[in-house]
């Protein structure tokens, strides 16, 4: 048996260490030999060396299993999860997780696809011949079979497929424009007006005071006579303070002739005085002027910025190969410290500096590296480490950059690592996260129809044509529904998906509708969401368009798209009113307030990001794409490009791409949304792009409808139940709210009618309180009775309560007319039993005998007129 001498006490203190050991190899390796050396040189024995070698065995056996079983070690010991392995980043600090030895032994699922080559890799099934390069080797796109079209398609010479209604309507719908290639001349059908460029359009598009030709023959007098001329003269849709584009648009005046076209057809741009500056003077690139000295002058004094662009500061001594004397003069690093005089203070030849390696020493009291300089040293940090003061390196936290990954982001010691949401899998090759499960398309209006269209272009139809002037566009996923609002006919409609194309729609709205340019739907609490830019309202309504309310009213704005979070019950909207903003406020109408006031001019669409909470929205007068956080913090600028950029009009995010419409080039664009790079062109020769959708399975998360609970049906409320934004977590889930006119009761459920809004009702111009359903026809309300209260459109939770009720009133009123009744055979026997006195003067003929008559009138019940007696006229 074994005695415990001082080598073995050494040993078994060696391996109480080695257990609480944090597993660096290097330190580990030191400790082993230190211990090997101490039993060899204590023991001196054949059984004793043996004794270590099982011990030794048994410390490493204990390193080994400090991992879990969903974690794979490193060769140094640390420990990473092993979804990390394999994955085409280095976790590992030895980068033992991507060795081609720890790859090549990955085995794949049945449903991935098997990569090979030096690093095996598995990737999902769907990802293969996706025309986007997965694997490291592309060997996920190599040997894939040529794209095939459906018998109902139009294949195109770059194997891209369309709808055949495409072929032969005068525009590209092909990238390649073989979809026009060799196209007869165009005849139309009887119901069709041919345009002077051979087009045609339906016949009920004519002389309707809108150019629906490209060449705007559909509205010449020549075919209309003088049915338009005095209207289109006649009338400005824009107001004082704009300007009215030839093209149709309303811009802000301030914006004609400031050197960038805002206008669709540029005309703000014309006939423009060209700005001079004098010889003193700077331009800006944007045409204003500025005296010369403020050009470098460290500060922004053109809007562009212009002023600053191209300026170096000769005076400045900086850079790795400059020095900058004690005395002010700047040399060049190699002459110091060489024996020369360069600075007239001596300060570049320093006795004691020169010549002497600092880092010798403890190594400069550096944590990490220590850099030897001519004069003196600096402490460095590896990569993932900043300096915290002079010597110590600290963790850089890259998570706190909103960009570093495409949705969650995980912080490790100098270094971090990206994952992704449930329903996304990340793709090491291009650091995104890709949805899996359903197929991605893209919904866009195009003026007079809605398309869609697959990410890669392999399906591209119209789904829904023959419109007059679609804009706003939004979907519900679950339902497979699309909804759209219509220009010129002020309405707003919904069909299924998979029963369009037809020529009969689901009318929602259709009244007390200018210019419903945004629309959103809360997929979550079947209600809709729309903006008016002309009566600077932000409304809501269910999906059937039977329940309706104004949540939002302000003078002077102008809400144009609008996007909802029902998850946390919020909206935003953009608004370019003066001054521009972006707005927030809850899905109830409450707490509205401003999100972004600055370095904002035009914002047009914009869209939400749930996986990373993030706001984008486009700016049509600065050509940008911007995104924020939810909450006004952290903006960022994603891509500034006045040519891509022109008029963008709307925008949708999906995975790590931007889309966006840009109604100028008529084209719809993606790009990187996180770096603003890879900038590609989806669709081109478009008629009017302007919203556009993205219709995904992960774009509308689940989430609990709280308005719809088995025991309270509508959340108790008489008319609309609508979600709460949840600011804090003792916000309510919902509120109930009441049509426009009516007020809420004390109970916060019921509806009462406003008493102010008793008088204006019977004005024109006030917006009714119920509104137009489906296929429904509108009743005028009887104005006879002015307290009267619309309760066929309050659907009344509270029926049971109001039957109970009736219990109680009823028998009240049965008694009640009981009494009245005794009272009337008492008081008709009374007069039988009096004798009355009859004159002859007949001012005196109206007796208590005659009977009173009530008379009905337009105005309702009223008593007739009373004769006046005079006494004076008997006397007299």
């Amino acid at each position: 048996m074994l005695q415990m001498t001082g080598a073995p006490r050494a040993v078994a203190a060696g391996l109480r260490e080695a257990r609480v050991s944090s597993g660096d190899t290097e330190g580990r390796g030191q400790r082993t030999t230190a211990w090997a050396g101490a039993l060899l040189e204590g023991a001196g024995s054949m059984r004793l060396c043996w004794s270590v070698a099982l011990l030794l065995a048994a410390a490493g056996a204990a390193v080994e299993d400090k991992c879990e079983r969903n974690e794979f070690q490193c060769q140094d010991g640390t420990c990473i999860s092993y979804k990390w392995v394999c994955d085409g980043s280095a976790e590992c600090r030895d980068s033992s997780d991507e060795s081609q030895e720890t790859c090549r032994s990955v085995t794949c699922k049945l449903e991935d696809f098997s990569c090979g080559g030096r690093v095996n890799r598995c990737i999902p099934q769907f990802w293969r011949c996706d025309g986007q390069v997965d694997c490291e080797n592309g060997s996920d796109e190599q040997g894939c079979p040529p794209k095939t079209c459906s018998p109902d398609e139009f294949r195109c010479h770059d194997g891209k497929c369309i709808a055949p209604g495409f072929v032969c309507d005068s525009d590209w719908d092909c990238l390649d424009g073989s979809d026009e290639a060799s196209c007869p001349t165009p005849t139309c059908g009887p119901s069709s007006f041919q345009c002077n460029s051979s087009t045609c359009i339906p016949e009920l598009w004519v002389c309707d005071r809108d150019d629906d030709c490209d060449d705007g023959s559909d509205e010449w007098p020549l075919h209309c006579g003088a049915r338009n001329i005095s209207a289109t003269h006649g009338e400005n849709p824009c107001s004082a303070l704009e300007f009215h584009c030839r093209s149709g648009e309303c811009i802000h005046s301030s914006w004609r002739c400031d050197g960038g076209p805002d206008c669709k057809d540029k005309s703000d741009e014309e006939n423009c005085a060209k700005t001079t500056c004098r010889p003193d003077e700077f331009q800006c690139l944007d045409g204003t002027c500025i005296h010369g000295s403020q050009q470098c002058d460290k500060e922004y004094d053109c809007k562009d910025k212009s002023d600053e662009l191209g300026c170096v500061n000769v005076t400045l001594c900086q850079g790795p190969d400059k020095f900058k004397c004690h005395s002010g003069e700047c040399i060049t690093m190699d002459k110091v410290c060489n024996s020369v005089r360069d600075c007239r203070d001596w300060s570049d030849e320093p006795l004691q500096e020169c010549g002497t390696n600092e880092c010798l020493d403890n190594n400069g009291s550096c944590s990490h590296i220590c850099n030897d300089l001519k004069i003196g040293y600096e402490c460095l940090c590896p990569k993932g480490f900043r300096l915290a003061g002079q010597r110590r390196c600290e963790d850089i936290d890259e998570c706190q950059d909103p960009d570093a990954c495409s949705q969650l982001c995980v912080n490790l010691a100098g270094s971090f690592k990206c994952e992704c949401e449930a329903g996304f899998q990340f793709d090491a090759l291009t650091k995104a996260c890709k949805a899996t499960g359903t197929i991605a398309y893209l919904f866009f209006t195009n003026r007079h129809e809605v398309r869609k269209m697959t990410l890669d272009r392999r399906e591209y139809t119209s789904l829904i044509p023959n419109l007059k002037n679609v804009v706003a566009l939004d979907m519900e996923v679950a339902s497979n529904r699309v909804y759209w609002s219509d220009l010129s006919q002020r309405k707003i409609y919904s069909t299924q998906i998979d029963r369009a194309p037809s020529f009969s729609y689901d009318t929602v709205i259709s009244e007390n509708l200018q210019a419903p340019d945004g629309l959103a739907v809360d997929w979550i609490h079947s209600n809709i969401y729309w903006t008016d830019s002309i009566l600077g309202t932000i409304s809501v309504a269910d999906t059937k368009g039977v329940k309706r309310k104004t949540l939002f009213k302000e003078k002077g704005s102008k809400p144009r798209a609008i996007v909802v979070d029902p998850v946390h019950g919020f909206m935003y909207w953009t608004d370019w009113g003066t001054p521009a903003k972006i707005k927030k406020g809850g899905l109830n109408g409450v707490d509205v307030y401003s999100l972004v006031t600055e370095d904002i001019q035009w914002p047009n669409g914009i869209t939400l990001d749930l996986s990373s909470g993030r706001l984008y929205w486009v700016d049509s007068k600065l050509h940008s794409i911007s995104s924020i956080d939810v909450n006004g913090q952290n903006r960022k600028t994603v891509l500034e490009d006045k040519k891509m950029l022109a008029h963008p009009f709307s925008l949708a995010i999906f995975e790590d791409k931007v889309f966006w419409t840009d109604i100028i080039n008529e084209a719809i664009f993606s790009a990187n949304r996180l770096t603003g790079s890879d900038i590609s062109l989806m669709a081109e020769n478009l008629l009017s792009p302007e919203d556009i959708v993205l219709f995904h399975n992960l774009t509308q998360p689940r989430g609990v409808n709280w308005c719809e609970r088995p025991t309270l049906p509508n959340g108790g409320c008489q008319y609309l139940c609508l979600p709460a934004p949840q600011i804090n977590p003792h916000s309510p889930k919902f509120t109930c709210a009441c049509p426009d006119g009516m007020l809420l009761a004390e109970d916060k459920r019921n509806c009462l009618t406003d008493p102010e809004s008793v008088v204006t009702t019977r004005r024109p111009a006030t917006v009714h309180v119920t509104a137009v359903g489906p296929k429904r026809t509108a009743v005028p309300e009887p104005t006879t009775k002015t307290g009267t209260t619309p309760l066929q459109a309050l659907d009344d939770p509270a029926s049971g309560r109001s039957v109970g009720a009736l219990y109680i009133v009823l028998p009240i009123v049965l008694l009640t007319v009981l009494c009245f009744g005794t009272f009337l055979l008492w008081k008709n026997w009374r007069l039988k039993s009096i004798n009355s006195i009859h004159f002859d003067n007949p001012v005196y003929q109206k007796t208590t005998e005659d009977e009173v008559h009530i008379c009905h009138s337009q105005d309702g019940y009223t008593y007739p007129s009373r004769q006046m007696v005079s006494l004076d006229d008997d006397v007299a």
